[in-house]
């Protein structure tokens, strides 16, 4: 598997290709139909060629924009597996499913099983998800596809598993490592300071003058949910020691991904981190105050409820979408839980995990989201998903300089609600306790200012136990350097936690 540097997520790269594609807005160009046959399924070349088409020149892509043939071609590549969201009036998720869903579901698989070889349904149907209106099926021919895209209850088709592949991909497995590492760093003396116990304070902590907010607030009773990769059991600090000082804390750990290249494998491999990633999202928000010389974390009273639901950023695969899917249900059904940080996602969106979003944030959840973080030579791409979402709180990561300008790999656009600085003029990043333990890790990117972010709302939340998402999130706009502007690519920018605190 290929090693890469970046700390969040990788943008995707062109592959130039010189073959001729049928075009995805549903209206082909007659001349490139003349050359396809349309009875043969496109290769991944021809695929990824049509999708970095539509990236270059609308800035966006979605299944939606794909023709019939496009769509079926990207099933083949996907184990025949397609993803079928349905629903009455567009609704992404039902509590409880009656005959009406029930009628559309059985509809559905009919207009399948009459265009297939399978003997009944059973055999087409893999997954049926109790809370959200999808299906998950198997899709062998282009008829199916077709007469599916006209029937107006279906509200998305998306071949399930289906990889954009770039560079920093394994081209055997698929799979990349984006955001991985669990190496410790050395932090140069310059870049913290130190509490009465001598926990360490990261420096950009002061530039949002959180360490002056934590005489109001240090985010107790709020309890944080993170989808990402887990939490170490190397790192005791978000185990075993993390209610040192403060009695009842309470740091919970689940998985809910399946690491296995089959999609019918159900087993998790549980909510211990082999990326590194989680680690770190959640040492930014929740690592306790310590006596231990670590990083303490933005809500240090906070409860932490770990989900890892992905092996990497990049939610490329099956069992990824599906598992950060089900971490958002678990968590939007907790009382405890005000507040979820993603610093994961993918370039366009994905049916099932705007489903699951909706969902959350039907049950008054405030779900922050990554904003985006690349390579150099990639920043052209905008706000990935599901920041893009109205449903999410966008944030990305600034430079630590008198002018806002975004840090060297990170995204940014008119979706972008705040900024966190984590970027130094010398390119040191916010540090932040390690994976292993005594050890310190750099975090950098639209990752650790998303989950910066995150603890400041809870140091909100906390010191505001009665209000609601909307009245948090005001109080922050509120706190954010633009306000009562916005910033066409930087939202309401770097927010002042003292203010959003205490209100003045």
């Amino acid at each position: 598997m290929k090693k890469i540097t970046l700390v969040a997520f990788v943008a995707v790269l062109a592959f130039v290709v010189s073959c001729t594609y049928e075009e995805v807005n549903n209206q082909p160009d007659t001349e490139a139909i003349d050359i396809i046959d349309q009875d043969k399924p496109l290769n991944i070349e021809q695929i990824n060629s049509a999708i970095q088409e539509q990236l270059d020149t609308k800035g966006v892509f979605d299944w939606t924009m794909a023709s019939d043939h496009l769509l079926w071609s990207a099933t083949q590549h996907s184990n025949n597996l397609l993803t079928v969201g349905y629903g009455i009036n567009g609704e992404s998720f039902s509590t409880a499913k009656g005959q009406a869903l029930e009628s559309i579901k059985t509809e559905i698989l009919n207009t399948i099983l009459k265009n297939s070889t399978a003997k009944s349904t059973e055999d087409i149907l893999i997954y049926d998800d109790d809370i959200l209106n999808y299906i998950d099926v198997t899709v062998t021919t282009l008829e199916s596809i077709a007469e599916l895209r006209k029937n107006k209850q279906i509200r998305y088709l998306e071949p399930e598993g289906y990889r954009f592949f770039t560079q920093d991909q394994n081209q055997e497995t698929g799979r990349s490592s984006a955001g991985c590492s669990q190496s410790g760093v050395n932090i140069p003396i310059a870049d913290y300071g130190t509490n009465g116990n001598g926990a360490k304070i990261p420096w950009n902590y002061y530039d949002h003058k959180i360490n002056q907010a934590w005489a109001y607030s240090t985010g107790r009773g709020i309890g944080v949910g993170v989808i990402d990769t887990g939490l170490s059991p190397n790192q005791p600090l978000l185990g075993s020691r993390f209610d040192d000082f403060y009695s009842g804390r309470y740091v919970q750990k689940y998985g809910t991904y399946v690491d296995s290249f089959w999609w019918w494998s159900t087993k998790t491999d549980g909510p211990n981190d082999r990326c590194g990633h989680g680690t770190s999202a959640s040492g930014v928000i929740a690592a306790p105050n310590n006596n231990t010389g670590d990083f303490i974390g933005v809500a240090y009273e906070s409860n932490l409820i770990s989900y890892r639901g992905t092996s990497d950023v990049v939610l490329e695969g099956y069992h990824e979408r599906k598992g950060v899917a089900n971490a958002l249900k678990a968590l939007a059904r907790r009382s405890d839980v005000k507040i979820i940080s993603m610093s994961i996602g993918y370039p366009w969106s994905i049916g099932r995990i705007k489903d699951a979003v909706r969902y959350a944030y039907s049950r008054g959840k405030m779900i922050f989201a990554a904003g985006g973080t690349s390579t150099n030579f990639t920043n052209w791409y905008g706000v990935i998903f599901p920041a893009t979402m109205s449903e999410t709180v966008a944030v990305t990561g600034v430079e630590e300089r008198a002018t806002y300008d975004r840090c060297d790999i990170c995204h940014d656009g008119s979706k972008i609600d705040f900024t966190i600085i984590m970027e130094r003029s010398n390119n040191n990043h916010q540090p932040v306790i390690g994976f292993n333990n005594g050890e310190s890790s750099s975090f950098g990117g639209s990752s650790t200012a998303t989950a910066t972010t995150a603890g400041i709302a809870a140091l909100v939340w906390a010191k505001n136990p009665s209000w609601n998402r909307s009245q948090v999130l005001q109080r922050l706009k509120e706190s954010g350097d633009f306000y009562p502007n916005r910033s066409s690519r930087y939202g309401y920018g770097n927010i002042d936690a003292l203010k959003a605190v205490r209100g003045y």
